[in-house]
């Protein structure tokens, strides 16, 4: 089995900073493209960041230049920096990570549990 283990979130005043992290354990042959999402109430899940293994990363718009995503290929964590927080950043955030179990199997989506973020005004 494989578990992604999320950690980080919590309850910041507008233009605070938190630090996500999610740590992948379990029966893992490889790692590709790890990233953040988030679902606001009533809203679809979004991406927020994305990083592949070699390091290239995808932002969405809304968090440019506000927040970071980095990983730790030996650790199979990925970070989300986030800083200059907005109500608007309020979500569930999940953690994604595109993986195989084995040489034999094609890579899978898998998901964490999900941490609340909640930004107060």
């Amino acid at each position: 089995q494989v578990q992604l283990m999320e950690s980080g979130g919590g309850l910041v005043q507008a233009g605070g900073s938190l630090r996500l992290s999610c740590a992948v354990s379990g029966i893992i042959f490889s790692i590709n493209t790890m990233g953040w999402y988030r679902q606001a109430p009533g809203k679809q899940r979004e991406l927020v960041a994305a990083i592949t293994r070699d390091g290239m990363t995808n932002y969405a718009d809304s968090v440019k230049d506000r927040f970071t995503i980095s990983r730790d290929n030996a650790k199979n964590t990925v970070y989300l920096q986030m800083n200059s927080l907005k109500p608007e950043d309020t979500a569930v955030y999940y953690c994604n990570a595109d993986l195989r179990t084995s040489w034999k199997h094609r890579s899978s989506d898998y998901w964490g549990q999900g941490t609340q973020v909640t930004v107060s005004s």
